[in-house]
């Protein structure tokens, strides 16, 4: 059982270590959802996301308990930093199972904190498997990445931070993979003040969280299916399972397309960079999961660790979900003029083209005719519908892809 001098002794472990960074209050999210909300950005904590604070607070005090000698952990990359970092702070060796798929800013920057990287199976509890197997063949302990008390402690440590700088706070919006985070959260928070609401997200691809909660017992998912590397597994701990029905008021997921959307918002307005799971809090809030008009609500926005060349692929996919990219396709026919006609249409209403593709092999083209394929950039979808209907009012059939 967790207690409140558990985290205020992990958050003492901590204090000269990890970066203390106040909430900040966003003025656009607010706007949009009716609440004041405020933004906890364990994006900018060292490593990259609040792992840290769990790692370092375990290793720390089994390496003050004398008998530590090598540290082996399973990760998709966050837990892996902050194990890392915490294991070459204490002068022990680490060794670090990563999924193939892990992507590759994380995978360096593990190494380059000092950890051996071993690449394994292609999601976390495959890479689980492997370190456990490690951990037998070596000796070494294995640093869980969420079920493990200590681990929980440290990543509860964020709720003191929240209510220190917001102690009215009314919801807390968490991202939850195997549940450390959510668990030490709501565990710490609930302790100071039992009237907080703690919500906790997953992406609907990985939602064994979501499904235990709701149906009382541990649950796993046979494959999981995200963006959100970060949270993506399919069997979360019995502990924190066990502390989640405890302290946790309610449990919703958000599709990879309301990820999205929040990850290019946080760019655009916040000039944050944040990873999908990192997002996940934040996209439940502008997606209207639960109510929050008129509340204080707090976003945890977990993590920063995103691959650079995925960045492009999460922008282009919020662009098109939030209606500022539009593809669609017309009949026209195939004359010198037609192109120059329908751009013509296009600059007058201020739409951007930006892909243009002609198909003239349809078997329900007449010989004179093309069907064009086009891809736009507009502000919103309000401007997308509005050239719809101009074009429609110009004579084009127009559909969109």
């Amino acid at each position: 059982m967790l207690e409140l001098k558990d985290f205020e002794a992990a958050a003492d472990r901590l204090k000269n270590v990890i970066h203390n960074i106040p909430l900040s209050t966003s003025c656009t999210f607010s706007a949009m959802t009716g609440a004041e909300v405020y933004l906890k950005y364990e994006n900018q904590q060292k490593t990259g996301s609040f792992k840290v604070r769990g790692a370092y607070n375990k290793i720390m005090k089994r390496f003050a308990e004398g008998d530590l000698h090598a540290v082996v952990a399973s990760s998709a990359g966050n837990h892996a930093q902050g194990v890392a970092f915490a294991a070459t702070a204490a002068g022990v060796k680490s060794t670090i199972v990563m999924p193939r798929s892990a992507p590759i800013a994380k995978v360096s920057a593990t190494q380059g904190y000092g950890a051996e990287v071993v690449l394994a199976g292609n999601i976390y509890d495959e890479a689980y498997a492997k370190a456990c197997e490690i951990c037998e063949e070596t000796g070494a302990e294995f640093i869980h990445p969420f079920d493990d008390e200590d681990v929980m402690a440290g990543q509860g440590t964020i709720a003191l931070e929240i209510l220190r700088d917001l102690p009215g706070v009314d919801m807390i919006f968490v991202p939850a993979g195997g549940g450390g985070l959510i668990s030490g959260v709501a565990a710490c928070a609930k302790q100071i003040n039992p009237r907080i609401q703690i919500i906790g997200v997953q992406a609907e691809g990985a939602d064994a969280i979501v499904r235990s909660f709701r149906s009382g017992k541990h649950c796993s998912t046979d494959t999981v299916n995200t963006i959100a590397d970060g949270i993506a597994v399919m069997n979360p701990g019995e502990k924190t399972v066990a502390l989640i029905q405890e302290n946790v008021d309610e449990m919703v997921t958000v599709s990879d397309d309301e990820i999205a959307s929040a990850i290019l918002l946080l760019l655009e307005r916040e000039k944050q960079v944040v990873e999908p799971a990192g997002a996940c809090s934040l996209a439940a809030v502008l997606n209207h999961k639960i109510d929050v008009a008129d509340k204080r609500v707090v976003c945890v926005l977990s993590g920063g660790n995103i691959d650079v060349s995925f960045i492009h692929k999460v922008v282009e996919k919020g662009l098109v979900t939030r209606g500022r990219n539009m593809k669609f396709k017309t009949p026209m026919l195939d004359v010198p003029g037609s192109l120059e006609k329908i751009a013509g249409i296009l600059h007058e209403v201020n739409a951007n083209i930006i892909e243009v593709r002609y198909d003239r092999i349809s078997a329900d083209l007449n010989l004179n005719e093309t069907i064009i394929h086009m891809g736009v950039e507009v502000s919103s979808k309000e401007h997308g519908e509005a050239m719809i209907r101009e074009l429609r009012a110009n004579g084009y059939d127009v559909t969109l892809e």
